[in-house]
């Protein structure tokens, strides 16, 4: 029998005793912290046990393979992390191992200049997560799209290529862009449609986005801005009017900047400019119908056809109403006959004219009425010059205040008369063109019977020229009073202070400045500053009168002039 107490006694030498080392530890410290292949040799509940040359067989978690667990026998992929237990059995990961393997690839990818495909997997703070073959990198918002992101959330599941901005091999992290791969693409799209487009091109194109103020229209690879007054030479309110997403159209450069890749496009210049031939196709005085477009707070926009429009002012629209809204009397779509009042070829207006095609009542009152007629109507309005009479269910005369009493010429006269009494009066003047009636309540009885006069300052009389001199003029008032005007008083204009233009027994109406004794002294420039001031405050008071602001300083002026 062998005795073995020299074999159990007997040290091992050095030399045996580094290599029993190294077959049993030394794999085991190589293979720490690195990734190696391994042969799947048996699955259990919790864990798939992987034979990778160790001592003992390691272990991988099994919801590490997720859905497609590995099947006995493969050869897989795994990362040794740590050992446990005295048998050092191995702790393994099959994620790390594909990360590490991933990451090695990427490395490789960058290294050779190649963008790498992946699939953006959720949206995170600040950006997105990307996963590149498994290898989990960073896409900040900026980077995502060439385009502004309006839902975040739209770009999960995006499967496209990527370029890797940045990568942290310490920390195993990398930063990538979408965007930079699009910018390629756009920049080279950009410079094969450069070749297609010039000064005056006619191209094909697809509206991409529509603004209140154009149209931006693709090109194959660069944008042109079709602006809204390029796309008709019809007035267009809004591009959708005539064009909408995604249609096809043609179009014309019309501006090129070939180093900003700038191009404005024009559709209506595709066609010919119908104001060249529009001083040939209507003349001043035709009557002619179109519909209307468009109503605006000054007027009425008119299609004349053949891409012409014309404006009917709101002046325009009634005899009566000045400042009446186009609204009031007309609608969008209605179809209305017109009568052409001007032509502007170089500002490209035609100035249309509604009311001229209708009945005009100052002229019907004109012809049915004579000066010196007598007419009834109720008091329409008052104001601190006189009232206003209606005479029709349109047209009001006025009666100035010194028309209202042969002696009385001041405000208090004027308070005997209230809003909706009945009055008589002669009329004095009708001027269809100016359209003004002018009455007066005095002329209905004879002249005061004393020829005395109620004079103060500030009253308003009227009296006959007897003398004129170079610097004055004297009046001969009622009461035999003797009225002086000087010849800075007789006029706010400078061209009217000349006495020159008045003869002895013209009639003159001013207001009293001072009194002394039977010497007046009168000023028409005081008369007609007072009237023109009273005017502008009264005048809101004056809109459903059927007169405006022109008829009553008209009629004011005109009666001081008298």
């Amino acid at each position: 029998m062998k005795d073995l107490s020299k074999d159990l006694f007997n040290p091992i030498s050095g030399e045996n005793f580094a290599e029993l080392f190294d077959t049993s530890y030394g794999k085991q410290e190589t293979l720490q912290g690195y990734a190696t292949k391994g042969t799947v040799k048996d699955i259990r509940v919790d864990f798939v046990l992987v034979d990778v040359g160790l001592k003992s067989e390691g272990r991988v978690p099994l919801k590490e393979f997720g859905a497609n667990p590995p099947k006995v026998g493969d050869i897989i992929d795994v990362f040794v992390e740590r050992y446990e237990s005295r048998e050092g059995t191995a702790i393994l990961s099959y994620t790390k191992a594909r990360a590490e393997k991933a990451w090695k690839e990427l490395e490789k990818a960058v290294a050779e200049g190649i963008d790498p495909e992946g699939t953006i997997m959720e949206a995170v703070r600040g950006g997105y997560t990307v996963d590149i073959n498994g290898v989990f990198a960073f896409m900040p918002s900026s980077q995502a799209d060439s385009r502004p992101i309006r839902d975040a959330k739209s770009l999960v599941g995006v499967t496209d290529k990527f370029r890797v901005l940045k990568m942290d091999a310490l920390r195993t992290n990398a930063i990538v862009s979408r965007r930079a791969i699009q910018s390629d693409s756009i920049a080279a799209a950009q410079k094969e449609a450069m070749k297609n487009i010039s000064l005056g091109a006619v191209l094909e194109g697809t509206v991409k986005n529509i603004t209140d103020y154009g149209v931006f229209v693709d090109l194959g690879g660069i944008d042109g801005l079709l602006h809204v007054t390029d796309l008709s030479w019809k007035r267009v309110n809004h591009p959708r009017e005539l064009v909408h997403v995604g249609q096809k159209i043609q179009v014309k450069v019309i501006q090129f900047d070939p180093e900003s890749h700038r191009v404005s496009l024009g559709v209506k210049q595709l066609e010919e400019d119908p104001w060249n031939t529009a001083s040939r196709a209507f003349n001043i005085g035709d009557t002619v119908t179109g519909k209307v477009t468009s109503l605006t707070d000054y007027g009425a926009f008119v299609d004349l056809g053949s891409g012409i429009e014309g404006l009917v002012h709101m002046s325009e629209l009634s005899w009566t109403n000045k400042n009446i809204h186009p609204s009031k009397v007309l609608q969008n779509g209605q179809e209305i006959s017109i009568i052409v009042l001007g032509i502007d070829q170089d500002k490209r207006r035609i100035s249309l004219g509604y009311k001229q095609l209708r009945a005009n009542p100052w002229k019907e009152f004109a012809e049915a009425h004579n000066v010196g007629d007598v007419v009834t109507g109720p008091i329409k309005n008052t104001t601190e010059f006189g009232l206003f009479v209606q005479l029709t269910p349109d047209l009001d005369g006025m009666v100035h205040i010194s028309d209202l009493s042969w002696d009385k010429l001041d405000e208090e006269e004027l308070k005997k008369f209230v809003r909706g009494q009945e009055v008589t009066a002669k009329i004095l003047d009708i001027n269809p063109e100016k359209e003004r009636i002018t009455l007066g309540i005095k002329q209905m009885t004879a002249g005061s019977g004393d020829g005395k006069i109620a004079l103060k300052k500030g009253a308003v009389v009227s009296g006959t020229v007897s003398e004129v001199t170079p610097d004055e003029i004297i009046v001969t008032l009622q009461g035999d009073a003797r009225g002086i005007v000087r010849k800075t008083d007789l006029s706010r204009d400078k061209e009217g202070q000349n006495t020159t233009k008045f003869k002895v027994g013209d009639m003159i109406e001013a207001s009293v400045v001072s009194i002394e004794g039977n010497e007046v002294k009168l000023s028409v420039r005081a008369l007609q500053v007072a009237m023109e001031k009273q005017a502008v405050k009264d005048y809101a008071n004056q809109a459903d009168s059927g007169s405006v602001l022109g008829d009553i300083l008209g009629a004011a002026i005109e009666q001081s002039k008298k």
